[in-house]
């Protein structure tokens, strides 16, 4: 993309664990038309902190797929696992705030809880994290040492307290902390910050000016807002855009291999023809 005088920055963070498919090129066209019209510029992001499913093939298939689908970017490509320390770093004010608490309790303890909490997080969305397993406030936290490292971290919501923000394709959106969605893991016991850390510290100090993505994600961005705050910075714009379906009104997964843009090209669709299914 050409550099220009605008302030306006945005990102693609396509993650490398399938083929991109047509729900993935209409929210990064879009992402483009947003930095094209502003007159500004796109960073490409890969969000490659899942080291169980990321794969390296599939970091070329998306650079392949995203150019032959017309989009620009600035160079070079920035990538998750190689900052490490900022995270950690992020991580560490969080924890010297106080913000985070440890959570030794797996998956399962944490479902079985949830059956019974009086309120559950939105469909396709995580439970609330069960407030009895929640540490004293103020309560001594284990340093991050060698085996803090190697804990669970959550953030502890400010309970009660309204967020909003205003949406540039879905309009006003609010949710209240402790009701709307709870605690929120930031760091993972394998070493690696969660989504919501890893995205909102990318976001943040990069200056990103507004995150174009899905609408299955907004419930993510109060979350972010949270972690954005508590490190200090201002929080970017958002814009969701309406997702994809498939024939039986599913939202598009990687699964979906019929419609990954590998296996459009394969088939002979041009760019435009793809473009013209949005």
């Amino acid at each position: 993309m050409v550099n220009s005088s605008s302030s306006y920055l945005g990102r693609l963070a396509p993650s490398p664990t399938g083929l991109l498919h047509l729900g993935h090129a209409r929210t990064f066209w879009i992402a483009q038309q947003r930095a094209l019209a502003a007159g500004g510029r796109l960073l490409l992001r890969n969000d490659d902190l899942d080291t169980d499913r990321c794969r390296p093939d599939c970091v070329a298939a998306m650079l392949e797929d995203l150019r032959w689908l017309g989009l620009n970017w600035d160079e070079p490509l920035l990538t998750q696992s190689e900052r490490l320390p900022r995270y950690r770093a992020a991580l560490a004010q969080l924890h010297a705030a106080g913000l985070i608490f440890p959570c030794q309790h797996s998956r399962r303890e944490l479902a079985e809880a949830s059956v019974s909490a009086p309120h559950e997080g939105a469909a396709g969305d995580e439970p609330l994290y069960p407030p009895a397993f929640r540490p004293a406030l103020g309560a001594p936290l284990p340093p991050l040492d060698a085996a803090g490292w190697a804990l669970n971290w959550r953030f502890r919501v400010p309970d009660g307290e309204v967020l909003a923000f205003d949406d540039g394709l879905c309009g006003p959106q609010a949710a209240t902390a402790g009701r709307d969605f709870g605690d929120f893991l930031v760091w993972r016991k394998d070493g690696v910050p969660s989504y919501q850390l890893a995205c909102a510290v990318d976001d943040a100090e990069l200056a990103i000016t507004e995150v174009v993505r899905g609408a299955d994600l907004i419930r993510s961005t109060f979350r972010q807002l949270l972690v954005i705050r508590a490190l200090g910075y201002e929080a970017p714009a958002y814009c969701h855009c309406a997702l994809v379906l498939d024939a039986q009104g599913e939202r598009l997964a990687k699964r979906h291999d019929a419609l990954a843009l590998r296996t459009l090209r394969a088939q002979g669709c041009t760019p435009a023809e793809v473009l013209a299914r949005f």
